[in-house]
């Protein structure tokens, strides 16, 4: 592995080889190859140009196109890919019969370049057992999560300080992407999809809460231009408008999600009412979830209760609705499980969730709360805790 690599690092990287192999080898296959930067990232420590093949049992190879001169154990120069079958022999590896590569990842022509390196091979699709994979974190990266929490919570603890009267409210997210930013936000905003796209988070006030969005986020806003159609919109800030801030942090390379909702002086009542639904369906939701939960059973539970508030019709959304409550984050924002309807997810040990009850007021804009959650032995842990009421401004 690669010389730079710190041991409490490496220890954690081959936990995750070894998870792998045992999906490897419950797919029947022989060998795992990766490409794409987030999968790199996941197994490697690092991002490179060029492939890390995760074979069914024994230690990967890493085979780097660039940056050039990276050493270790097992990294090999590559100059193209039809290289990798003398690289797998020049470290013993037999050419696999049966080979994954992440199909969902890939273009069209790598994939098909992949298939020809081995020639004969069955090749199968990759990318949902590494989904999988990284479903589960590792104790190192949450860790990383836990610390990520931390100062992301630091950070909206000083939203309102840089808020001014008369602001739009793409001015006053500007104020607040340069608070993350000199926190030392990397300002990577990495979702998976290649339809979805946004920069570190969404500001939505008043009524473009209910803006509808191409892309399948819980909630969209109109976006300041057409080639980025989510987020806030240009609009003013002014009295009785609800303002949902959902800026993701990313300090070390894993995101934390966390929502919280200001006032531009007071909000009409509903808007109140609707957000401490939101807070109830949260605290309902840690109540009960725990190692062994669907995941689907949380999304049925966060419905029924805002339908008994009587707010189904305004609950994650008003034309378009998303049909979940929650979703994984780690190395993109929206990794497995899906708290949502129809998911087969089983929470786990070791997951991340963001959990996001939102609503959306006609006339005041969206509400609720997200915070990003650990499922442990006990239930879940919060990594994001800030203050949860409406923050006047």
């Amino acid at each position: 592995m690669f010389t730079q690599t710190n041991p409490e690092l490496m220890d954690d990287l081959k936990m995750r080889w070894r998870r792998l192999q045992v999906l490897i080898q419950t797919a029947g296959a022989d060998a795992l190859v990766v490409s794409s930067n987030t999968n790199l990232y996941y197994l490697c420590g690092r991002v490179f140009m060029g492939h890390a093949i995760i074979p069914a049992s024994g230690d990967p190879l890493f085979c780097v196109r660039r940056p050039c001169g990276l050493k270790g154990e097992r990294v090999r120069e590559l100059r193209k890919m039809e290289q990798l079958p003398e690289l797998l022999a020049e470290v013993g590896l037999p050419l696999p019969a049966r080979v994954l590569i992440e199909n969902d990842e890939l273009s069209y022509n790598d994939g098909l370049r992949l298939s020809a390196v081995f020639p004969g091979a069955v090749m199968g699709n990759g990318s949902a057992v590494l989904r999988q994979c990284r479903m589960v974190k590792t104790p190192y990266e949450i860790r990383i999560m836990k610390m990520t929490g931390q100062r992301h919570v630091e950070v909206i603890n000083r939203f309102a300080s840089v808020y001014e009267p008369g602001m739009t409210d793409h001015a006053w997210a500007l104020e607040m992407y340069h608070l993350m930013l000199k926190a030392g936000n990397l300002g990577q905003f990495r979702i998976a999809g290649s339809s979805m796209e946004a920069f570190m988070g969404t500001i939505l006030a008043g009524d473009n809460g209910a803006a509808v969005s191409p892309y399948d986020f819980a909630l969209g806003g109109a976006g300041l231009h057409p080639s980025l159609p989510v987020g806030q919109c240009g609009i003013k800030l002014t009295e009785g408008m609800a303002v949902l801030v959902d800026i993701a942090a990313n300090f070390y390379g894993y995101l934390t999600d966390c929502s919280r909702v200001y006032s531009i002086g007071k909000l009409a009542q509903p808007a109140y009412d609707a957000h401490q639904v939101s807070i109830a369906i949260r605290n309902a939701i840690i109540a009960v979830a725990k190692p062994g939960v669907p995941a689907e059973d949380l999304y049925t539970l966060a419905l029924e209760m805002a339908t008994k508030a009587g707010l189904a019709d305004c609950f994650m959304g008003a034309q378009q609705k998303a049909k979940f409550v929650g979703h994984g984050t780690g190395i993109v924002i929206n990794e497995l499980p899906i708290l949502g309807a129809r998911s087969k997810d089983i929470l786990a040990e070791g997951m991340t969730i963001a959990l996001e009850p939102k609503f959306v007021i006609p006339g005041t804009g969206a509400v609720g709360i997200e915070d990003t959650l650990l499922v442990t032995s006990r239930g879940l842990e919060n990594l994001t805790p800030a203050p949860t009421e409406i923050i006047s401004l």
